[in-house]
């Protein structure tokens, strides 16, 4: 984990967002137990309330779960909920912005098409 303390962004939401992507990536599998929220606010110099407020974030969305006394593990859904959770972002963040400034330029349907294959061929 590298956590940007000038960043804009606030170090919970960096929390959060890292430990998603290590569970996005495979370093965290479905049933693995993931670090505490002890040994993440020690190893990098953050407040527990801050780690634990990014936490309780992958929790609320499903991501991770707790076990009293044992620790926080993946949830069997985890990958594929961040998944769902990042294609519903990409068509709001690209897809949508794409396809208003290609209406924009009256591109047809096929012409939006021919651009998008001529990406992925590049």
């Amino acid at each position: 984990m590298n956590f940007n303390f000038d960043s804009p962004e606030p170090i919970y939401l960096q929390v959060a967002e890292q430990v998603e992507e290590a569970i996005f990536t495979g370093i965290y599998r479905a049933g693995e137990q993931v670090p505490s929220t002890t040994e993440i606010s020690k190893e990098f110099h953050i407040n527990p309330a801050t780690v634990l407020k990014g936490i309780n974030r992958l929790v609320a969305a499903g991501v991770i779960e707790k076990r009293r006394g044992v620790g926080m593990f993946v949830t069997p859904s985890a990958a594929e909920s961040i998944r769902e959770k990042r294609r519903a972002e990409f068509f709001e963040r690209y897809v949508s912005r794409f396809t208003s400034e290609a209406q924009k330029l009256n591109l047809s349907e096929d012409e939006v098409v021919a651009l998008i294959k001529r990406g992925y061929e590049q």
